[in-house]
């Protein structure tokens, strides 16, 4: 099918959903054979796409809506208790924004982070070119905004730096720290720079409400959300 301003879209076969029970997936992907530019992915994020590697996405199921984009307002974003007990447990944390490119030490990090997370889901032994297609586009504005304690690498936000905002693509974390709340911090870490940088949003991507692993996106308030074609505000 083809978009009004040409962007040519294409859906994928259905899949066993990723975050539902007995559902069917389907995406919509910008054209998957065409190299995407800044200026297709400006467009796309303001209708609810998400990047992947080097690929433009869109959830696009016959009969369910519930991947709804979500991004942050940075300006009137005010962070709950336990988001505020996330970011003073971490104040010893320096956060600084590094080249977005394959590093041994971004890669041991992330290979033992999914090990912890993903075991046994055939995502827990990557090897470097699944880091390198999954977190790194070579047409993409993205930056790895890291979290290091005493110079040690603690965290990763993968992070693209849009028109309108940041997008947090991905982040992974040391699992012996897990109990720091680093994914928390990441996240406000990101809205704080989004604010000195004078962009109005952080895309955190699809809001999932039955899904435990997407759901924690709605505790970040203002937010709007992409329903019926248009951004809503919440909270």
């Amino acid at each position: 099918m083809q978009h009004s301003s040409k962007i040519v879209l294409f859906q994928s076969p259905p899949e066993p959903c990723s975050y539902l029970d007995d559902q069917v997936a389907r995406n919509v992907y910008a054209d998957p054979f065409k190299s995407p530019t800044m200026d297709i992915y400006n467009a796309l994020i303001q209708k609810g796409f998400r990047r992947s590697g080097d690929h433009l996405y869109r959830p696009h199921c016959e009969n369910c809506e519930k991947c709804i984009s979500t991004r942050i307002l940075t300006k009137e974003y005010k962070p709950n208790r336990s988001q505020q007990r996330a970011l003073k447990n971490n104040n010893d944390i320096v956060a600084r924004s590094e080249s977005a490119r394959y590093t041994d030490e971004y890669f041991e990090v992330y290979r033992r982070y999914l090990h912890s997370r993903h075991k046994d889901a055939g995502m827990d032994n990557p090897e470097r070119a699944d880091f390198e297609r999954f977190l790194i586009s070579h047409w993409c504005d993205t930056e790895f905004f890291t979290l290091r304690l005493d110079g040690q690498l603690m965290a990763v936000a993968v992070t693209d730096i849009v028109s309108t905002g940041l997008s947090a693509v991905y982040t992974y974390f040391d699992p012996e720290f897990d109990k720091r709340s680093l994914g928390t911090a990441a996240i406000m870490m990101q809205i704080e720079l989004a604010r000195q940088r004078g962009l109005q949003y952080v895309y955190l991507g699809y809001w999932i409400e039955e899904c435990n692993k997407m759901n924690y996106k709605s505790y970040y308030k203002p937010q709007e959300r992409f329903i019926h074609n248009d951004w809503v505000k919440v909270g």
